[in-house]
């Protein structure tokens, strides 16, 4: 069975076309492996698989992910970060060496997605609630400020002061629900612009009927999306409405309205 693996060509000029090669060919490239990304399994024999080269200053690691979740590149981190981070992850490991039980990883931050009715202009309305669970660095820098918001602006996210009135749609985003539940969010994928999954729930995540009925009223969701530490997990809807609110009031809020794909 061929390896639907994508060695890009930035990777490429880090390990040389010699191991690119072997890893196309499958002499080193694992069958089964767990995404660097979302952590759920995958298989370079079943599904397109992105390879992506993480480099500190004396160690690099190759590792696997979903060509949904992440695109091949090359990820320079600090060293400390490269070997503080130490996750087991299938067929990964420090290049020119055996492969380890123990493969490093940065640690990346887990985005915390939580769903609620929201009610703007006398009408509610489906909404997702976006956190992660750490900052969010520019992905190829060393910096160390939080650049969530900063990143969903230039995605097309507008800032928002107040939950007055829906905000803008944002085209080639989607937000996935299929059978009665909330799978993904999707963003324009690079070059074809075919949709690529920014969000993917591990299991589907139920909503309630409510938020379903609002869902295809509208044809769209609203997802708001804070800084970790901006919103938490919030209960109740009206906790999250005043959670929502602060947020926006201290200048911690971006927002769209994503067309809903699915039933």
């Amino acid at each position: 069975m061929p390896r639907m693996l994508d060695v890009s060509d930035e990777v490429r000029a880090e390990i040389g076309d010699e191991e690119a090669d072997r890893l196309l060919a499958g002499e080193t490239a694992p069958g089964s492996y767990d995404c660097t990304s979302c952590r759920t399994p995958g298989d370079c024999e079943q599904e397109r698989t992105s390879t992506v080269l993480f480099i500190g200053d004396e160690t690099a690691v190759l590792a696997f992910a979903h060509a949904g979740c992440l695109p091949s590149q090359v990820v320079k981190v600090t060293e400390e970060q490269l070997q503080g981070a130490v996750k087991s992850i299938s067929g990964g490991g420090p290049l020119g060496g055996e492969p380890q039980p123990e493969k490093a990883v940065p640690e990346q931050a887990v985005l915390g997605v939580t769903s609620g009715l929201i009610l703007i202009a006398g009408e509610l309305h489906p909404a997702l609630v976006v956190e992660p669970t750490a900052p969010v660095v520019r992905p190829g820098t060393n910096g160390t400020s939080d650049e969530f918001l900063p990143l969903l602006i230039e995605q097309g996210f507008l800032p928002v002061t107040e939950l007055s009135t829906v905000p803008p749609v944002l085209h080639g985003w989607s937000v996935l629900l299929a059978v009665g539940q909330l799978h993904a969010v999707l963003q324009p994928g690079a070059g074809d612009g075919r949709p690529v999954a920014w969000w993917q729930a591990h299991q589907p995540l139920q909503v309630t009927e409510g938020w379903r009925t609002a869902a295809n009223k509208h044809q769209q969701v609203l997802m708001f999306a804070a800084p970790v530490g901006s919103i938490g997990r919030q209960p109740r809807e009206d906790l999250l409405r005043d959670a929502l609110d602060k947020a926006a009031a201290g200048g911690r809020l971006v927002a769209a309205a994503l067309p809903l794909a699915g039933t």
